[in-house]
């Protein structure tokens, strides 16, 4: 048995928090934000919701959570959860000790 430190993965990460794709993620959803608020200069309240959508949905999913890395793997483990096979073949430590009849 081996006991594993808890910042075993910091190494792999940037700040030791974020992936690389999580930052490319969220720099392109920042990078469109601006190019849409340099095209459309919005002059009311929705027209600014619209134009800042994209860098606050690709900056939140890269907010980490407790238990996962960050909210965008709590949603690819949740789909992956409903969507996936869920009948397991069980094959534990007395797999081999079963009775066969």
């Amino acid at each position: 048995m081996y006991i594993v430190p808890t910042n075993v993965n910091n190494g792999k990460l940037i700040f030791n928090i974020f992936l690389p794709i999580d930052l490319i993620i969220s720099g392109s959803g920042v990078i469109v934000t601006l190019i849409a608020l340099l095209i459309f200069q919005p002059h009311n309240l929705v027209g600014a919701l619209l134009c800042l959508a994209p860098g606050l949905i690709c900056c939140g999913l890269s907010v980490p959570v407790p238990n996962y890395h960050n909210i965008r793997i709590v949603i690819k483990e949740t789909f992956s959860f409903f969507y996936k096979r869920r009948n397991y073949k069980w094959e534990g430590w007395c797999y081999l000790d079963e009775f066969k009849g």
